[in-house]
């Protein structure tokens, strides 16, 4: 079950996932994006850092804020210790050091704020889990760099290395034991240097698809802010009708064409497997959404 940005953005949406996820019966995996937002937030930080411009200060003090003020919302009394201990942990600590670097060095070299930037937006997801994690009930944390791995293509950018990715998933999650597993969406790790990378924006949908494949799922969900695929954009179209059902090359062309349900890549994995993909709403669980199989 992956829930994107905006199915995790709100209190509201997040005490959504919580009765989706708790609701289900038998061992469920659980992929979060980064709270809405955040993603393009640590991106435009690490634009005014590289500047020099401290301006990022303001900015990381208010995405600490909001994580913070969501766990107090949506994690049991219980948990939100451990919960706010993570945040002061990657925000406080990691981020704070990460943008102080960036700022203050004008000696970095290009690889080397480049690195920097893929690490510090990997932080969103991180955050997020954390939350997720302790807001559901018996839920266990993995950290998906361990299994998710890439190596650099001709031109350096990173891209799956799918057999070692799917050996790593197998090897982790196949017996893990826990019923309910919270991963990191989009956030992954360079198979020689153990460097931070990840699948590229909207890489979330992916992971899920590569872990659904890996483990032969059941099923794999697609949990957004649409009733499913519709036949043109019902944001513009009022008239615009549900497609209840549709074949893997069916949804890829619409991908591929630019529909912005699911990140084009997802399909291929759980296409090679057979495996249903349900397109749903975190905001209206009780539509019948879109199935592609």
């Amino acid at each position: 079950m992956k829930f994107g940005g905006t199915s995790v953005g709100s209190v509201e949406s997040l005490l959504n996932v919580k009765r989706i996820v708790e609701a289900q019966q038998g061992s469920v995996i659980v992929v979060v994006s980064a709270l809405g937002g955040v993603t393009n937030q640590l991106i435009e930080m690490t634009r005014l850092a590289s500047a020099h411009d401290a301006g990022y200060e303001p900015l990381l003090a208010a995405v600490r804020q909001r994580h913070m003020d969501v766990i107090e919302q949506v994690v049991p009394a219980a948990r939100q210790h451990q919960a706010r201990q993570v945040v002061e942990q990657f925000v406080d600590g990691n981020l704070a050091s990460f943008f102080s670097m960036l700022c203050l060095n004008a000696d970095l070299d290009e690889p080397e704020r480049r690195r920097l930037a893929d690490t510090i937006v990997c932080h969103g997801e991180i955050l997020s889990s954390a939350i997720v994690a302790s807001m559901l009930d018996d839920a266990a944390p993995y950290y998906s760099p361990s299994f998710i791995k890439t190596r650099p293509d001709d031109a350096g950018k990173p891209v799956l290395d799918a057999a070692l990715t799917e050996r790593l998933i197998v090897q982790v999650l196949g017996s893990c034991g826990h019923e309910r597993v919270v991963l990191q969406g989009f956030i992954a790790q360079d198979a020689v240097t153990g460097q931070a990378t990840t699948l590229g924006r909207g890489g979330s949908d992916y992971t899920a698809a590569l872990v659904a494949a890996a483990l032969d799922a059941d099923s794999l969900e697609i949990w957004t802010d649409v009733d499913g695929f519709y036949d043109s954009d019902p944001r513009r179209n009022a008239d615009a009708v549900l497609i209840p059902e549709m074949t893997y090359a069916e949804a890829q062309r619409l991908c591929d064409a630019g529909a912005k349900v699911i990140y084009p890549p997802t399909i291929a994995p759980v296409a090679s497997k057979g495996i249903a993909v349900w397109v749903k709403n975190t905001f209206h669980p009780q539509a019948p959404g879109t199935v592609i199989r």
